[in-house]
């Protein structure tokens, strides 16, 4: 679900009845104990909104919410599936303009819903909100350390005993939702890593930045004299590579 903030779908309103609809449904597929639900998001300043909808709908419905802050759409699922959550739910309109924002949910496990838990959640969208009673109700808590686990997570999946000592590179964030986890990643890796595109405002996610404006990097890697550049998209879950000479390249294991 993806549009523009304050346009059917992407308002409070209905995110709030979105969450409330969705936690309803985890309510019922798990009897044996309350579910609880992760909330990542991007760096979009419409975010901080659309995860407080959030929060209320699933509290209301009785479901435990963790927020991690700024996080990248595959940070979320990892975490759900390493948390052994309920489910996951990132906020982000992914390389669209600040303008824009979207929900993504991840089932329990870190996978995409199954078609019957989506139908399932549309169905009860329009029934009346009934507020669980107190006793019952959702709590919402931040958690700190989630990027760092990320992180931990990204560099376990590079080749054993291998490292990136030697390298200069340039990461370019988008403004989004990776600033904080992939510049550490390469530099606990070994490289010497010049960021850009790393100061998000709320505003400045994808602007003429990231893996969409790729001539950012491409002069970055050039003017630093980089071996290689990396671009990201505001999600995350993407990137665009040159080399030295800021051509377009693909990684090889």
């Amino acid at each position: 679900m993806r549009g523009e903030v304050g346009q059917f779908p992407i308002t409070p309103d209905f995110v709030l009845k979105l969450g409330y609809a969705a936690g309803q449904v985890l309510v019922q597929h798990d009897t044996d104990q309350k579910p609880t639900v992760l909330i990542g998001k991007d760096t979009r300043i419409s975010g901080y909104m659309l995860e407080a909808a959030l929060v209320a709908g699933f509290t209301a419905a009785g479901v435990n919410v963790v927020q991690t802050g700024p996080l990248p759409t595959p940070g979320v699922a990892y975490l759900t599936r390493a948390l052994r959550l309920s489910a996951g739910v990132m906020i982000s309109a992914s390389h669209n303009t600040y303008s824009d924002n979207g929900i993504k949910f991840f089932a329990e496990g870190g996978v995409k819903l199954s078609d019957e838990v989506e139908l399932e959640i549309e169905a009860k969208i329009d029934e009346e909100m009934k507020t669980q009673p107190s006793a019952r109700l959702g709590r919402a808590r931040r958690i700190s350390g989630a990027d760092d686990r990320y992180i931990e997570f990204c560099k376990s999946t590079f080749p054993g005993h291998s490292d990136l000592r030697g390298l200069k590179l340039v990461i370019d964030t988008a403004n989004g939702a990776g600033y904080g986890v992939a510049p550490k990643v390469f530099h606990e890796l070994g490289a010497q890593v010049v960021s850009i595109g790393n100061e998000p405002n709320g505003y400045n996610i994808n602007e003429k930045c990231g893996a969409t404006h790729t001539k950012t990097l491409q002069a970055a890697v050039l003017q630093n004299e980089a071996d290689y550049g990396i671009a990201l998209d505001g999600d995350g879950d993407r990137l665009m590579m040159v080399d030295k000479t800021g051509r377009f390249t693909t990684a090889t294991a």
